[in-house]
């Protein structure tokens, strides 16, 4: 990434998205959500804490975190501009929501109903 990402506590951006995210990508191998950290970064532990919750509620879920530092390719292809973000994508890899900033539960379990 040419400029290092920043780091958002609240949600600062909550969207639906058509982007389509590569088959090559950890969304094409499955996954249902991408979880773009960084490890200096306070709220991504927050949002971690607010993925284990949707795992507990929602097992069948995939999750993938990537680091931002480490998956560079990925954040780019994904635009990615702060961390944390949330990208949700549909079963063939269409990006159906993304939220930058530590989400809630509820929103994170809305964007995955409206995934299916």
């Amino acid at each position: 990434m040419s400029r290092p990402a920043r780091h958002s506590k609240t949600p600062t951006s909550v969207s639906a998205s058509s982007r389509n995210l590569s088959a090559g990508s950890a969304v094409g191998s499955g996954v249902n959500l991408l979880f773009f950290s960084s490890s200096f970064c306070d709220p991504c532990i927050q949002t971690r804490g607010v993925l284990k919750q949707v795992a507990m509620l929602l097992p069948d879920v995939k999750i993938a975190e990537l680091d931002v530092a480490r998956d560079t390719a990925e954040a780019e292809k994904a635009g990615i501009r702060s961390t944390p973000t949330i990208v949700i994508a549909a079963e063939d890899g269409t990006e159906v929501f993304r939220a930058e900033g530590v989400p809630t539960v509820n929103q994170v379990l809305v964007a995955l109903a409206k995934a299916v």
